[in-house]
C-alpha cells in the first residue's frame, strides 16, 4: 500500500456527516436530504430503513464512491475531500451480502494484491472461519476459483471477511454479511464478524433487525432523510417508523416459528 503523505494521516476516525444532500447524476430526487450524525471511533452502528430509504448510499458516501450535493462528511474531524482516494480506500473496509470472488486462487482472492505472506493469509482465513473449508479445496490455498471449483455464499462471505481481517482497516462497513447464509454458515460468519469490528468504526447496513438491537447507536433512514438516532430500547419509544419496522420484525418472526411448528406436527 502506498504511504499517504503527512498532512492527511488521522490519528482517529470517526465518521461526521453534517447536513449532506446527496443525487445521483441528473435525478431530480434527492437520494439523502440533508443528514447530519456523528459516529463515535470504536462503535458499532446499524443503518436500517425501509428500501430505498438511503441506506446504502449513506455508507457508500464515507469512501467518497461520489461527491455530496450541499454539507460535510469528515473522518477524524478532517473533511474527506482533503483526504487522497487512495488513503480512504486504505482505511475502509467493505463485506458485502454478494462477495465478489476472482478467476484467481484463493490466496490472491484474500491477499488482493497487498503483498502480504502466506502466514498473514492464512490467518487471516483462520480468523474469518475459511481455513477448514480451504484446505478441503484440491490445492487448498493455491486453488484456482472459477474454473471448476465453485465457492456456497457462505463460503463466499467468509472469504470476503479473511479479505477484511487482512486489510485491518478502521473504518468497517458491512452490508449485512450474514443475510444469505444457511444457520451453520451463519453462526461461522457471526463468530469471524465478533474478531472483525474490535476497535474499528463499524457502519451495519442491517436487513434484519435482530441483529443489530445491541448495537452503540441505530440511525434509521426513510425516504432519504435521517428521522431517528439512538439506542433500539430508545427508537422504540422516540421513533414512529422504526417502531413499524420492529413491530413487522416481530410479527414475520412469530409467523415463522408458528410455520415450522405446525409443519413439525404434520410431519
Amino acid at each position: 500500500m502506498s504511504e499517504p503523505d503527512s498532512s492527511e494521516t488521522l490519528s482517529e476516525f470517526g465518521v461526521t456527516f453534517k447536513s449532506v444532500s446527496f443525487r445521483y447524476g441528473d435525478d431530480s430526487h434527492l437520494a439523502l436530504n440533508d443528514v447530519s450524525f456523528s459516529l463515535k471511533p470504536g462503535t458499532l452502528n446499524a443503518i436500517v430503513g425501509p428500501s430505498g430509504s438511503g441506506k446504502s448510499t449513506l455508507a457508500m458516501l464515507v469512501a467518497r464512491f461520489w461527491d455530496i450535493d450541499q454539507g460535510e462528511i469528515s473522518i477524524g474531524n478532517k473533511p474527506i475531500t482533503s483526504l487522497s482516494t487512495a488513503y480512504l480506500m486504505e482505511n475502509t473496509a467493505y463485506v458485502f451480502q454478494e462477495s465478489i470472488i476472482l478467476s484467481q486462487t484463493v490466496h490472491d482472492n484474500i491477499a488482493m494484491g497487498s503483498g502480504a505472506s502466506e502466514e498473514a493469509v492464512i490467518n487471516a482465513a483462520k480468523a474469518a472461519q475459511a481455513h477448514d473449508y480451504i484446505m478441503a479445496l484440491p490445492d487448498g490455498y493455491q486453488t484456482m476459483l472459477g474454473e471448476g471449483t465453485f465457492l456456497s455464499g457462505g463460503e463466499k462471505q467468509r472469504l470476503a471477511i479473511a479479505r477484511a481481517m487482512l486489510k485491518d482497516a478502521p473504518i468497517l462497513i458491512l452490508d449485512e454479511a450474514t443475510a444469505y447464509a444457511d444457520a451453520n454458515n451463519q453462526a461461522l460468519i457471526q463468530s469471524a464478524l465478533s474478531s472483525l469490528i474490535k476497535d474499528k468504526t463499524v457502519i451495519v447496513i442491517a436487513h434484519r433487525l435482530s441483529t443489530i438491537v445491541n448495537a452503540d447507536s441505530i440511525l434509521v433512514m426513510n425516504e432519504g432523510a435521517l428521522v431517528g438516532h439512538g439506542t433500539h430500547e430508545s427508537l422504540i419509544e422516540t421513533c414512529s417508523v422504526y417502531q413499524n419496522m420492529w413491530q413487522s420484525h416481530q410479527a414475520s418472526r412469530e409467523w415463522n416459528l408458528s410455520t415450522r411448528e405446525k409443519e413439525s406436527v404434520d410431519a
